[in-house]
């Protein structure tokens, strides 16, 4: 479903836009996806709406077939890229699985704040995006996905995430729409 709205109570959510996964290469150039992703957090903080930028600093436990990366994390690893301009106003979130809502106190932060709906951008599609969509779709949040202000690191799973999986979880839109709606009320 095409992007229709915004509650007037949103926040955005960045996803994993730090040195360490931005390390990894992407389908879509990271710098675009960066960029995008500033441009809705500046316009967010000029609307007075909540910012959350989300870092992962491990992963959950649990098999897999998959490596991960072993031991200690590489410095600089969980730090954010300067681009976001972090505010002393923002909500910072570090996470341990793929989703930002899972054990990190992000629903009741939001939910004092009055939000409900949330947008969402970020690094991977298909993994902390797509897990922190179904999250917050599950927890009863209004979902608009910011699809030009993501990437992954296939593009058959970021295509399946904004083809067949985000229009069942919210609405999608370029961050042009998104710009638009929220200077527009």
């Amino acid at each position: 479903m095409p992007l229709t709205t915004l509650d007037q109570k949103s926040a955005l959510i960045v996803i994993d836009l730090q040195h360490g996964i931005l390390s990894l290469p992407t389908v879509h150039p990271a710098d675009v996806v960066i960029g995008h992703a500033a441009a809705l957090a500046a316009t967010f903080r000029r609307h007075h709406l909540p910012v959350v930028l989300v870092n992962v600093a491990g992963g959950a436990p649990g098999r897999s077939e998959q490596s991960r990366i072993p031991g200690q994390l590489p410095p600089g690893w969980t730090d954010l890229v300067p681009e976001l301009d972090r505010q002393p106003e923002d909500h910072l979130v570090t996470k341990q699985t793929w989703g930002a809502f899972t054990g990190t106190g992000l629903d009741d932060h939001l939910r004092k704040q009055g939000v409900t709906q949330v947008v969402i951008a970020g690094i991977a599609t298909s993994i902390g995006v797509e897990s922190t969509a179904r999250q917050a779709h599950e927890l009863g949040y209004n979902v608009a996905l910011a699809v030009d202000a993501m990437t992954d690191r296939s593009i058959d799973a970021h295509l399946n995430s904004v083809g067949r999986i985000f229009p069942r979880l919210g609405e999608t839109g370029t961050i042009a729409e998104i710009i638009a709606l929220l200077d527009g009320r």
